[in-house]
C-alpha cells in the first residue's frame, strides 16, 4: 500500500484537495483537458467573464512550447531537456516533441503540484528516456541536488531549460530574479533558457486593465501570481544572450532566424510574453 496519488488515466483518486482550484488543473481546463474539479471549473468561468482570451493565450503557449523544443532539438542540437513547473500532460508534451525531432532526447519534468505529480509518475511506465520529479522549484539548491537532476546536468552537456508559465507564480520580483538565476548559473555552458511568462506593461492601457481586474479576481486561489514588465521578463534572462526576435507577445514570437509561421489575429489584450536565450 502506497500513500502517493493515484492515477487513474481520468482524474486522480486522492492526495489532491479537490475543493481549491489548481493552476496545472486550470491550464487543463482551457485547453480542453479533462483532468479537473468543478473547483477549478468554477475559476475559470470566473477569468472568463474577465479575460475571454484566455483559451487563446492558452493555446499560444503550447504553440510556442511546440515551435521552441523544435528548434532546440533540431537547430540547438540539444538532447537534454528539463521542464520545470511542467503542468498537466496534454497533447503533444516536451518529451513528445523532443523525441520526434531526435529520438535519443532525454526529457526531465519538474514540478510540485500533486495532480501533475500523479500524471508524470505515469509518464515513466512507456518511456525509459523520460524521468519526472516532484520538486518544489523555489526551492533552486533542493532541486539542483535532486539525483535525476544533478544527473541531467553532470557531465557538462548542453541543457535546454523550459519554463514556461512558472516563474509568473513567484510573488516577489527580486526572489524571481534570484531563482531563475540560481538555474541559470547551474547550467552547463551551450545551453538554453526558454521562459514564457505573464506580462503588464503598466502602462495604463488596455493590458493593465485587464491584468488588474483579473488579478484581484484570482488573488484567493492565486495569491502569488505575478504579471511583470517586458524589462522585468527579459532580466529574468540576465547573463545570456536573447535570441530573436528577443521577448515579444506569442502572437508575435518566432524561432531564431526564422519569422511568425501564420498570421496571429491581432489582440492588444495580449498578456504572456516568451523568448529564449543561449548560454555561452
Amino acid at each position: 500500500m502506497t500513500d502517493q496519488p493515484r492515477y487513474d488515466g481520468g482524474l486522480i483518486a486522492r492526495g489532491i484537495d479537490t475543493t481549491r482550484p489548481s493552476v496545472a488543473r486550470v491550464y487543463d481546463y482551457a485547453l480542453g483537458g479533462k483532468d479537473n474539479y468543478e473547483s477549478d471549473r468554477e475559476l475559470y468561468r470566473q477569468i472568463m467573464k474577465i479575460a475571454p482570451e484566455t483559451p487563446l493565450w492558452a493555446r499560444a503557449n503550447r504553440r510556442w512550447l511546440h515551435q521552441a523544443v523544435t528548434w532546440l532539438a533540431e537547430e540547438g542540437g540539444v538532447r537534454r531537456f528539463i521542464d520545470a513547473g511542467s503542468g498537466l500532460p496534454t497533447v503533444e508534451n516536451t518529451h513528445q516533441i523532443a523525441q520526434k525531432v531526435s529520438p535519443d532526447a532525454s526529457v526531465l519534468y519538474i514540478d510540485n503540484d500533486p495532480s501533475v505529480v500523479a500524471h508524470g509518475r505515469a509518464l515513466l511506465l512507456d518511456n525509459d528516456r523520460t524521468q519526472f520529479t516532484a520538486a518544489d522549484l523555489t526551492k533552486p539548491d533542493e532541486v539542483l541536488a535532486d539525483p535525476a537532476v544533478a544527473g541531467m546536468l553532470a557531465d557538462g552537456q548542453p541543457v535546454a531549460l523550459v519554463m514556461a508559465l512558472m516563474l509568473h507564480h513567484i510573488a516577489d520580483y527580486d526572489e524571481t530574479l534570484a531563482i531563475a538565476g540560481r538555474y541559470v548559473d547551474a547550467l552547463p555552458p551551450g545551453s538554453y533558457l526558454a521562459i514564457t511568462h505573464a506580462c503588464n506593461p503598466g502602462d495604463g492601457g488596455p493590458v493593465d486593465v485587464l491584468v488588474t481586474e483579473l488579478l484581484e479576481k484570482v488573488k484567493d486561489a492565486f495569491p502569488t501570481l505575478a504579471f511583470r514588465s517586458v524589462e522585468q521578463i527579459s532580466s529574468l534572462f540576465h547573463g545570456l544572450e536573447i535570441l530573436d526576435p528577443g521577448v515579444v507577445r506569442l502572437a508575435d514570437w518566432h524561432v531564431p532566424g526564422g519569422r511568425v509561421e501564420e498570421d496571429p489575429p491581432v489582440d492588444i489584450r495580449d498578456a504572456i510574453y516568451g523568448g529564449i536565450a543561449h548560454k555561452p
